[in-house]
């Protein structure tokens, strides 16, 4: 593997694993303990609100790299076998549809949930919980599929 593919794969896998880890990180660690810190849901709300302020631009930046780093390898790639190609469409696929999910997240539920009502608010929670997690199930098998194809050989 030439110096510059490396270099691609390393900045493409290690992207995809801060984006996969920090997502994780919310669902799993930041978000329960919020919800255990306090009892009333609006002060829930205002603390995910704070965390969250900032991050879109850091986020989209992440996409971008992905999707710059992925048609990058795939014009570096020393062998396209149909396997190859299939992993290709399918890492595509994948993160299209978290690239979707993000943009509704970003520009339709966060400004939803800002002016919601406090009685909206267990519901709109709901909801983004079960976006996120179909967010980092998406992330986590393009993630997966790239390390198979790779350990596989399908990338030559």
């Amino acid at each position: 593997m030439d110096t510059l593919l490396t270099g691609v794969v390393l900045v493409h896998a290690g992207v995809a694993a801060l984006w996969l880890g920090s997502m994780a990180y919310s669902l799993f660690a930041v978000q329960p303990k919020l919800s255990r810190m306090f009892d009333d849901p609006e002060r829930v709300e205002d603390a995910q609100r704070v965390l969250a302020h900032g991050n879109r631009w850091p986020v989209v930046g992440l996409i971008g790299v992905l999707w710059a780093t992925g048609f990058a390898l795939v014009l570096l790639a020393p062998e396209r076998s149909a396997g190859w190609w299939a992993a290709v469409a399918g890492q595509a696929v994948l993160l299209a549809a978290a690239t979707g999910l993000f943009w509704w997240v970003s520009w339709r539920g966060w400004p939803r949930r800002v002016f919601a009502l406090p009685a909206e608010l267990p519901g709109l929670a709901r909801r983004f919980r079960r976006v996120a997690v179909l967010m980092l199930t998406l992330v986590a098998t393009a993630y997966a599929l790239g390390i198979l194809a790779a350990h596989n050989g399908v990338t030559g």
